[in-house]
C-alpha cells in the first residue's frame, strides 16, 4: 500500500487511526468526574500533540539516521513561523501558501546552516548549530525588530494589506482560514457524560503530520536512507572508500529543517501570534527529549515523545494543591498532608522534575526509548502465546495417543 510494505503500512493507519480518532482516545473520562483532568482531548492540545509531532519526526530524520545531533533546530521552527506569519500580514490569512513559504524559507535556512555546520561533526557540529539557533533568537528579539516585533512578536492587524483578502469590516478580526474554513471552527458531540470536541484546525494539521509521517517511512526506507545509516555506523570508513557522505548529511540537515519550518507554519496557522521565544534554546532541547524518550532511529518513536512530553506540559502542569487535597480527601488529615506534601514537588510547577525522573529512567532502562518498552512487553506477550500454544499441542497429542497395552 502506498509503495509501502505490510508492516509500514500497519504502521501508518494505526497513526491515522490514532491522529483521526483523537478526541476520543484523549477523553477517557467524562467530564465533571474526578479523573477529567487527566482529559487531554481539547483542540489547543490537540493541535501541538500534532504539530511537535512533525517536529520531532523531522529531527529524527536527522539525528535517529545519520546520528547528527543538532542543538539548533528551534531557529528553524522560528524561521518558519516568521516566514508564515509575513505570509498571513501581506498576502492573505488562508494556511496554504504560510504553510508553503515557510517550509521553503526554513529549507533555505536550513542549507545556510548545515552547510556550514556539517564542516565538523560530534559535539563541534552540536555547538555550532546551537551558536545559530542563539544567533537567530538574539536578532529575532532585539536587532531585527521591524521585521519580527521583537519582544511583543507579530500578530494580524487590521491595517496589514493582505493583497488576496478583502478589506475587513469595522470590528472584524483577521482569522486563519483554509478556504473559508476557520482554524478555530469546533464541533462538539455529547455523549453522557462525556464531551469530544471536533476542531477544524486540529484535523487539518493532524492530516499534514499523517503525510509527513507517510514521507518520513519512504525516507527511511529508500537508498537514501540506507547512505545515512552508514553514515551513522562508519563514516569514517565511508569517506576512505572514496565516497563522499557531506551532500548525503547536508541533504538529511535540509529536510529535517523544512520539516521543523512546516511545525513552525502550522503553529501560526493555529495560533497566529509569532514570538522569539520559539528560537530560544530549549524549544531545540525539548525535540532532542522528545526524540530519546520515544525512540530515536524508530518511526513512530519521535510521535510518542512529543505526545508524551505535550501531554505533561499540558496536564501534569496543571495539578495544583486544591487538585490533590480532593483526590485525597477520603484520608485521615495526617496522612492526607504527608502525602500532598510528598506529591506536589512532582506536579505543577515541578513537573519538569518528574520529566527528569522519567528520562533518567528511559535512559538507564530502556534505551531505546518507549518504542523499546513496548517492543518489549509484545515479547513477553508473544512468549506466552508461544507457551501456551506448545502446551496446548502437547496435551493434543498425548490426547490423539493410543494407550500402551
Amino acid at each position: 500500500m502506498f509503495g509501502l510494505n505490510s508492516r509500514d503500512a500497519g504502521l501508518l493507519v494505526i497513526v491515522a487511526i490514532l491522529c483521526l480518532a483523537a478526541p476520543f482516545i484523549l477523553n477517557p473520562f467524562p467530564e465533571g468526574s474526578g479523573m477529567a483532568q487527566f482529559n487531554a482531548g481539547y483542540p489547543d492540545l490537540m493541535q501541538r500533540l500534532v504539530i511537535f509531532g512533525i517536529f520531532a519526526i523531522g529531527f529524527n530524520i536527522l539525528f535517529g539516521l545519520t546520528g547528527y545531533l543538532s542543538f539548533g533546530h528551534a531557529a528553524f521552527l522560528g524561521v518558519g513561523s516568521y516566514a508564515a506569519i509575513w505570509m498571513m500580514k501581506l498576502l492573505t490569512m488562508n494556511v496554504i501558501p504560510a504553510i508553503i513559504i515557510s517550509v521553503i524559507i526554513a529549507g533555505l535556512f536550513s542549507l545556510l546552516v548545515g552547510w556550514i555546520s556539517l564542516r565538523r561533526s560530534g559535539i563541534y557540529f552540536s555547538i555550532l548549530t546551537l551558536a545559530f539557533a542563539q544567533m537567530s533568537y538574539a536578532l529575532a528579539y532585539s536587532v531585527l525588530t521591524p521585521i519580527t516585533g521583537g519582544e511583543t512578536g507579530l500578530q494580524p492587524t487590521p491595517s496589514d494589506p493582505r493583497i488576496l483578502d478583502g478589506a475587513l469590516a469595522e470590528g472584524e478580526t483577521a482569522r486563519a482560514n483554509l478556504f473559508g474554513l476557520e482554524m478555530h471552527q469546533s464541533f462538539e458531540l455529547s455523549m453522557g457524560g462525556w464531551i469530544f470536541t471536533f476542531n477544524a484546525g486540529y484535523y487539518i494539521a493532524a492530516v499534514v503530520m499523517i503525510l509527513a509521517f507517510y514521507l518520513s517511512i519512504r525516507i527511511f526506507r529508500s537508498p537514501f536512507g540506507m547512505m545515512l545509516r552508514a553514515v551513522k555506523s562508519n563514516q569514517q570508513r565511508m569517506n576512505y572508500t572514496g565516497l563522499n557522505t557531506r551532500p548525503y548529511t547536508l541533504a538529511a540537515f535540509v529536510i529535517s529543517g523544512m520539516y521543523a519550518g512546516l511545525a513552525g507554519g502550522l503553529l501560526v496557522a493555529m495560533d497566529t501570534q509569532v514570538g522569539a521565544e520559539r528560537m530560544f534554546w530549549t524549544a531545540s532541547g525539548e525535540v532532542v527529549l522528545m526524540t530519546i524518550l520515544g525512540g530515536a532511529g524508530t518511526l513512530i518513536g519521535p510521535v510518542l515523545g512529543a505526545g508524551f512530553i505535550k501531554y505533561m506540559e499540558n496536564i501534569v502542569s496543571k495539578i495544583n494543591k486544591g487538585i490533590l487535597e480532593q483526590w485525597f480527601a477520603f484520608l485521615p488529615d495526617g496522612i492526607e498532608d504527608l502525602l500532598i506534601t510528598l506529591v506536589y514537588p512532582f506536579v505543577g510547577k515541578g513537573w519538569h522534575l518528574t520529566l527528569g525522573l522519567l528520562f533518567m529512567l528511559v535512559v538507564i532502562f530502556l534505551p531505546g526509548g518507549l518504542v523499546e518498552g513496548g517492543q518489549r512487553i509484545g515479547r513477553v506477550f508473544r512468549r506466552r502465546d508461544k507457551n501456551a500454544g506448545s502446551v496446548e499441542a502437547d496435551a493434543a497429542e498425548q490426547r490423539s495417543t493410543p494407550p500402551a497395552e
